[in-house]
């Protein structure tokens, strides 16, 4: 050891070229060092890529596609109970029909344009989400249900317009008396006698002008307390 420390003692002026030679080592290791980084970032960037590229499972693929159908079907059938239920609030309430009877008449074409949307859509509706259903079909119904929703916005738009401009004087005030007795058959602090005079009476004035349903005749007399006579 003493030896080597004599030699460097000796050949210390050695140490200003050895500098030299030994900075640019220095540089073209960390060069080195940099480029093979990058190098390993780029083979991952490209195995993340070709994972990406991979196809996938076809099973997911149908899974994931038979998904996708049931939620816009479960959509579609959702947005077609909204407008039957739309409609049943008027097929079902006197006071409604009353208030707007174009809404029962089929002989108003807006109305009338709605019934035949609803039954076309009532065609084309599958039995639940589950069911399979092509494209085709799929598309036909999705069109249908629009059509239903639409058909029944301009009908129930125009009705709320018109109200009773379509009836004479003496009918309108038959419509009003109508909707004044109806009140009297739904109020419960009524006698069931004065209740079933109204509900009679009602149907009186509303003969001729308005055709209640069975639907809303069967739901109006669950409505009255008490059990009404034929």
């Amino acid at each position: 050891m003493e030896a080597f420390f004599d030699f460097l003692g000796g050949y210390w002026w050695l140490a200003f070229p050895l500098m030299g030679v030994v900075a640019p080592l220095g540089s073209w290791w960390s060069k080195n060092q940099k480029e093979r980084h990058e190098r390993r970032l780029e083979v991952m960037r490209t195995k993340a890529e070709l994972a990406q590229a991979r196809p996938a499972d076809p099973r997911q693929l149908a899974e994931d596609e038979a998904a996708g159908r049931q939620r816009r079907v479960a959509r579609l059938l959702e947005a077609h109970d909204d407008v039957a239920r739309r409609w049943l609030d008027y097929e079902l309430d006197p006071a409604k029909l009353i208030a707007f009877p174009a809404m029962s008449d089929g002989r108003d074409p807006r109305t009338a344009a709605f019934l035949r949307a609803k039954r076309v859509a009532d065609g084309l509706r599958p039995s639940s989400a589950d069911e399979r259903i092509d494209a085709e079909t799929y598309a036909e119904y999705r069109d249908a249900v629009h059509d239903a929703e639409v058909a029944f916005d301009v009908a129930e738009q125009e009705a709320r317009r018109v109200r009773d401009s379509g009836f004479t004087e003496a009918e309108r005030q038959r419509l009003a008396r109508a909707q004044q007795l109806l009140s009297v058959a739904l109020d419960q602090s009524a006698t069931a006698a004065e209740r079933q005079s109204a509900y009679r009476r009602v149907r009186d004035e509303l003969d001729g002008l308005i055709v209640l349903s069975d639907d809303a005749v069967a739901h109006l007399k669950h409505r009255i307390a008490g059990e009404l006579s034929p």
